[in-house]
């Protein structure tokens, strides 16, 4: 960031007075402006023992699979965000279960939040955002080509959980080691 919002000119990156860490603070009109994690807000629809899997036609990871996501939009809840992306990307509608597990991902800034959910109708599509949509049982998921960790973390944890008949909510952290290695952090 180089100019303020508010006022248009430039800002400083500072600790502010009471704070912990830089932020960027305008040198005119000395409004702090806070940048804050990103909330992915993602589904996992299920028909029976299957999962719908969306196959990637944007970046990153062009062309590998992954649950119906992505970004939270302002006024709305996360609720809303997950059926929207899902709707997006698979034209399909779900009908929410609750959280089911959730990841902090520190070393990029975001917070992925995934709802168990059960497709109201078969009749899903490819989306603007993907390639191809699918059901999967578990011995069909192409696990190498699983776009992002906590997919295919909460896809392990949901096959699991589905021969127990019980769907804990669960959360780790994803974070990212010296030599660049990502780490599953789980929350007991």
């Amino acid at each position: 960031m180089k100019y303020c919002q508010a006022c248009g000119q430039e800002v400083e990156h500072k600790i502010p007075a009471n704070d912990d860490r830089e932020r960027f603070v305008c040198t005119s009109c000395e409004v702090i402006h806070y940048q804050n994690p990103r909330i992915i807000v993602c589904t996992v629809p299920c028909h029976e023992d299957k999962v719908l899997l969306c196959k990637r036609s944007i970046e990153p990871r062009y062309g590998l699979w992954t649950l119906p996501g992505g970004f939270m939009e302002n006024d709305e809840t996360i609720h809303e965000g997950a059926k929207r992306e899902t709707l997006e990307e698979a034209c399909a509608r779900v009908e929410l279960h609750g959280l089911y597990t959730y990841y902090s991902l520190p070393h990029i800034n975001q917070a992925h939040l995934f709802f168990r959910c059960t497709l109201t109708h078969l009749d899903f599509a490819a989306g603007a955002e993907s390639l191809e949509v699918d059901l999967f049982a578990e011995k069909d998921i192409p696990w190498d080509e699983i776009a992002f960790m906590p997919v295919a973390n909460t896809l392990k944890h949901y096959f699991n959980d589905l021969a127990e008949g019980h769907f804990p909510v669960r959360s780790a952290d994803i974070l990212l080691t010296v030599d660049g290695q990502r780490l599953i952090k789980p929350h007991d």
